[in-house]
């Protein structure tokens, strides 16, 4: 463990006495798997890439883990009795990281322009957005076309990152140097990236919140190998490995381990499902019948248990079950290879083979692809995997190059922000690898999910959810496959690591080292 104590204090009434004492300074080695394509988080939104830039970028909110909205970059915020004006008074003295003035105006570019255009999962939500005003340097006004209820929770920093205007007006977003040297306003500041070993973070100086952040440095460190991943840890050479950050049976070992900490909380808004794209579009998997083949002839229990050691739950449909509006009145898949074979009779499949692309997450993915290859191969469905690195599975989903493609998505606590994004036809957009990747298209259900987001009941939006569910379970878009969980283990002495609902990914301004 390495740091420098000094210890800082909350002093509140004129209380000689401290009332919380942290120690500050140190450094934290946390494992990063796998290394991130980008930082710019405004671009970039998959898991690796939220974890780095999620302590350089903020958002105007934070969520704790009953994913109630607490203040980031916003100090208050008020709704309307209406639903149509959420109004936010932003924190004052927030500078950027190159030491630029964060205005309103940064806002009102964020939300209005550059995210409308890059963020494919945001732009759904911004859909109900009419107009996003700043009417002086600390206020914003958000003023929708119709009430959305769920919009409250829009305002995570992997949802709606703050972009610098000043950087970015007017350029090419995606091709703006200042990608690769991302400046935010968070608690921690880029300083440099060693491309294959490390991504070095250093505390920002200038941060608004007094007394915060409280470490020094950070290092994310890039270990290809889950072995080396999880010895390293052995060793204390990094101090925190996130969620998925080893292979699931090194974490009965590792967490029996002196001085070694545990936990499950920090994924309550992410709620991550995994599932496999299914291409709607051609081949064998563009068949209703095929894609209910391939459902029955996987072994779900099995992965569970055998290749996630247990840390996981069998999915049923779209919407997880520890998120709101689910609903488990749908068909059941079981493991049935006859029902499999009977389908794929049917249809006249004529063993044309398929491929399948794993995500290059490390080998428990791996061996998740061999195991649902071996199920498939037993009902008589040919399959090759093809198997890649984090950039060629990007350039594959986007590009739509793949018959079926492993991957989980996180669900951001209401089925309109983080489910219909991957199913409704207006996601469907070349060149994206976080929407609807499969081309399922389905009118019907797309005026459902529209009815579902907007309406102010939630007898209503349970109802219109319960359909939802129970008709796109039988069309099988995409494979759905496990309600993954992650536990995030650390040395003891790291603490508040976990304050809030997505954990690692923002909680670093919290964390400190205990001597």
């Amino acid at each position: 463990m390495k740091f420098l104590k000094t210890t800082t204090f909350l002093i509140a009434a004129g209380l000689a006495q401290p009332l919380i004492a942290q120690e500050a300074g140190g450094r934290l080695d946390i494992v990063v798997q796998p290394e991130p394509p980008s930082l710019m988080l405004g671009l970039v939104q998959n898991g690796p890439t939220q974890l780095v830039a999620g302590d350089i970028y903020e958002s105007l909110l934070r969520y704790n883990t009953d994913l109630e909205p607490q203040p980031s970059l916003a100090k208050s915020w008020e709704v309307s009795e209406d639903g149509l004006t959420y109004t936010f008074q932003l924190q004052e003295g927030v500078t950027w990281h190159d030491g630029e003035p964060f205005t309103a105006e940064d806002v009102v570019f964020s939300a209005d322009v550059f995210l409308r255009e890059t963020h494919a999962r945001l732009r759904s939500s911004l859909a109900y957005v009419d107009t996003i005003e700043a009417p002086d340097d600390t206020t914003v006004v958000f003023t929708l076309k119709t009430p959305f209820g769920p919009f409250i929770n829009a305002f995570e920093v992997g949802t709606m990152p703050m972009i610098p205007k000043h950087l970015y007006e007017g350029t090419d977003f995606a091709n703006n140097e200042m990608n690769a040297t991302p400046i935010g306003t968070g608690p921690f500041k880029f300083e440099s990236w060693e491309k294959g070993s490390f991504i070095h973070l250093v505390k920002n100086e200038d941060y608004y919140l007094e007394n915060k952040p409280y470490l020094d440095e950070i290092y994310y460190r890039v270990i290809p190998d889950a072995a080396s991943r999880a010895v390293a840890f052995e060793t204390g050479e990094v101090d925190v490995l996130p969620g998925g950050s080893v292979e699931n049976w090194d974490v009965p070992r590792l967490t029996e381990m002196d001085n070694t900490c545990s936990t499950s909380k920090g994924w309550e808004f992410f709620a991550p499902h995994a599932w496999m794209w299914l291409n709607n579009r051609e081949g064998p998997t563009s068949d209703v019948r095929f894609r209910q083949a391939v459902m029955y002839a996987m072994d779900r229990d099995f992965v569970r248990d055998v290749v996630w050691n247990g840390f996981g739950t069998v999915a049923t449909g779209p919407v997880s079950s520890k998120t709101n509006f689910y609903s488990d009145d749908v068909t059941i898949y079981d493991h049935d290879p006859d029902k499999a074979r009977a389908l794929l009779d049917e249809m006249g499949y004529d063993g044309e083979p398929v491929r399948i692309l794993p995500l290059p997450y490390g080998e428990t993915w791996q061996r998740w692809a061999e195991a649902v290859r071996q199920n498939l191969q037993e009902v008589g469905i040919e399959v090759e995997i093809d198997s890649t690195d984090v950039a060629g599975w990007n350039e594959k989903t986007a590009q739509w190059d793949y018959d079926m493609a492993f991957t989980y998505l996180y669900q951001y606590g209401d089925p309109a922000l983080g489910t219909s994004r991957n199913y409704v036809e207006a996601q469907i957009e070349k060149g994206s690898p976080w929407n609807n990747v499969e081309g399922y298209r389905n009118p019907e259900l797309d005026l459902k999910w529209e009815a579902a987001a907007t309406s102010a009941s939630a007898e209503e939006r349970q109802e219109l959810y319960n359909e939802i569910q129970k008709e796109i379970v039988d069309d099988v878009p995409v494979a759905w496959l496990l309600e993954i969980e992650f536990p995030t283990i650390h040395n003891c002495n790291v603490q508040d690591l976990v304050t809030t609902a997505i954990g690692v990914n923002d909680g670093l301004r919290d964390a400190w080292i205990k001597q």
